[in-house]
């Protein structure tokens, strides 16, 4: 009997370590202690996308009127009429003309004008100086049509180079030389050409 306590004593040892333990692991957690002089850790807030400015937006293309001269039976008379005709502004000069002279050549889209400009005319170049306008225009310009015929398509060409300007001078050349005679009748022309010495020299 005296044999047996001592190990009676160390299971009773064993159990109550157990228990020990089991109570710990059972036990709820205490709280953290918080660090006043640290700021609790929050998630970053969503960055917002911001809306273009005007000034980051595409902008539009700015467009100008420019003047298209054609011509109008009046009585007896034929007159030098325009229509107008929006261009895509540029920074060139001649841009805007360029677009006029392309809707010329191409021919009036309105029945109540016509154009004596033969067709298959086509630019050669069109440039725009402090000295007036240089306009150089296909072989095709020169063929067929009498007097009145030729006087018209002069008229044309020259309104429309200085409807941006009407005082300016223009020089109209084919095939890069200089337009002094035209047709076979020899309308001659003095260049460089202006509305108010054509209006002195010619009549439609």
């Amino acid at each position: 009997m005296q044999a047996q306590q001592p190990v009676r004593r160390i299971a009773i040892a064993i159990a109550l370590g157990m228990s020990a333990l089991v109570f710990a692991a059972c036990a709820p957690e205490e709280p953290q202690a918080v660090n006043p002089n640290t700021s609790p850790t929050t998630s970053p807030a969503p960055i917002a996308q911001e809306s273009p400015t005007p000034s980051q937006t595409k902008p539009q293309a700015a467009q100008k009127t420019v003047e298209v001269y054609w011509l109008k039976s009046s009585g007896n008379n034929i007159e030098v009429v325009p229509t107008q005709v929006k261009a895509a502004a540029a920074v060139k000069s001649q841009a805007p003309l360029n677009e006029a002279f392309n809707s010329l050549l191409a021919g009036p889209t309105d029945p109540a004008y016509s154009s004596t400009i033969p067709k298959g005319t086509k630019l050669r170049s069109l440039k725009v100086r402090d000295d007036g306008v240089y306009v150089d225009l296909s072989q095709e310009f020169t063929s067929g049509g009498g007097s009145t015929s030729m006087t018209g398509r002069v008229a044309q060409v020259l309104y429309t180079a200085t409807s941006e300007n009407p005082n300016a001078k223009v020089w109209l050349n084919v095939e890069g030389k200089p337009l002094d005679v035209l047709g076979g009748e020899g309308l001659e022309l003095d260049q460089p050409l202006t509305r108010q010495t054509f209006q002195e020299n010619f009549k439609l």
